[in-house]
């Protein structure tokens, strides 16, 4: 008895059926695989991640303690990188401070692409005096510089990580909206969205099963690109004494701190310059692999 072999692809599938398209992690992933750049950035931002998660294991000093006696130090078998005016070890508040960059910078740039990318996505769909009068607000909001303006709001509410996300979000979600807008705007036409419109779907819909799965990939670079911002706002915040409140380990505070004694530990504040460098230069490298890998042109999808 002969038997009928299932043709490759998905099982059951009649022969010559189109295959179903790739999800957006497939696509990410060929992405990073394609662009040597994006592997070198998403490589080094994960060793960022996992000395942060980790810093409890590679290190068994506190990074808050102070030790008047130890104070002033230079890198030795003991201490690595020195350690700083109150006694604390150096590379122990580099590897804390990670957590607190990155852990609300994350948060910040995801609470800010959500709103951004609905609001981005909404104007572009609905047109119109939505479109109108969300753009001139958004116009009056970028003419303020991004520090004056986050300043403004840590000073109106108090610091705090809350705070600062809030901040974050202010300031950069009209530029995130530009940009989504710019990428739902060469969507929007599409054949498929006008079905869409035409079986009554709500603009809801529309956004979550037409529109969103087709501009992901300018969502991730977005993602990636805004988060190096966000973290170099965060340190200057820090650095200006509205961020982090001592002695919470923190880049921008440790830099701030110590830039006093740079010509007597100047690992003090050369080890979280270079961290904030490495984990900047990361995002960067990721943003810019991705959108070459995808032919994303944020300058074109923002105008």
């Amino acid at each position: 008895m002969t038997t009928l072999d299932t043709p490759a692809g998905t099982p059951g599938d009649a022969p010559g059926a189109p295959a179903a398209p790739p999800s957006a992690a497939a696509r990410a992933w060929r992405a990073v695989r394609s662009s040597r750049p994006a592997s070198i950035g998403l490589a080094i931002v994960a060793v960022h991640v996992l000395t942060a998660l980790l810093a409890p294991l590679l290190t068994s000093y506190d990074p808050i303690a102070n030790n008047a006696g130890q104070a002033l130090l230079g890198p030795s078998g003991q201490h690595w990188a020195g350690t700083d005016q109150y006694g604390r070890d150096v590379l122990t508040r580099v590897l804390y401070g990670g957590r607190y960059a990155i852990g609300v910078s994350v948060s910040a740039t995801l609470v800010t692409l959500l709103i951004g990318t609905v609001l981005g996505c909404a104007a572009a769909l609905r047109g119109g005096w939505f479109d109108d009068v969300l753009g001139r607000v958004l116009d009056a909001v970028l003419s303020i510089p991004s520090v004056l303006a986050l300043l403004v709001v840590v000073t109106a509410l108090g610091t705090g990580p809350a705070v600062i996300v809030l901040a974050i979000v202010v300031v950069c979600v009209p530029q995130v909206v530009r940009v989504v807008r710019g990428a739902a705007l060469a969507v929007a036409p599409a054949d498929y969205v006008t079905a869409a419109r035409a079986r009554g779907e709500s603009t809801w819909a529309i956004l979550r099963r037409e529109i969103l799965p087709n501009i992901t990939d300018v969502v991730c670079v977005e993602f990636a690109m805004r988060a190096s911002w966000v973290v170099l706002l965060i340190s200057s915040l820090s650095f200006l004494g509205f961020g982090a409140d001592p002695p919470t380990p923190d880049w921008g505070l440790m830099v701030a701190e110590n830039r006093t004694a740079i010509t007597v530990v100047p690992m003090a504040s050369l080890a979280p310059i270079i961290a904030l460098a490495t984990l900047v230069v990361g995002l960067n490298l990721a943003a810019d692999g991705l959108s070459k890998a995808w032919g994303v042109d944020r300058i074109r999808e923002g105008s």
